[in-house]
């Protein structure tokens, strides 16, 4: 996996915690399954833009965050 793709998902991790998400939370918020988020975070998939877009409004954070240290 490059560099830069495991950094995005570890990003979407980090925010949940620090946001106080749940899986189960983002899950109900974004309107993504439960396991299409946990196999996002322990990056056996990867998130398409749309996915992004509905993780990043559901925690009320900026798409670009993903990409930013």
């Amino acid at each position: 996996m490059p560099d830069d793709l495991e950094k995005i998902h570890n990003k979407i991790r980090s925010l949940r915690i620090e946001k106080g998400f749940s899986i189960l939370k983002l899950s109900i918020e974004s309107g993504i399954s439960r396991s299409h988020l946990f196999y996002i975070e322990s990056k056996k998939v990867s998130p398409s833009i749309e996915t992004l877009y509905k993780i990043a409004k559901a925690m009320d954070v900026n798409i670009v965050d993903f990409f930013t240290d």
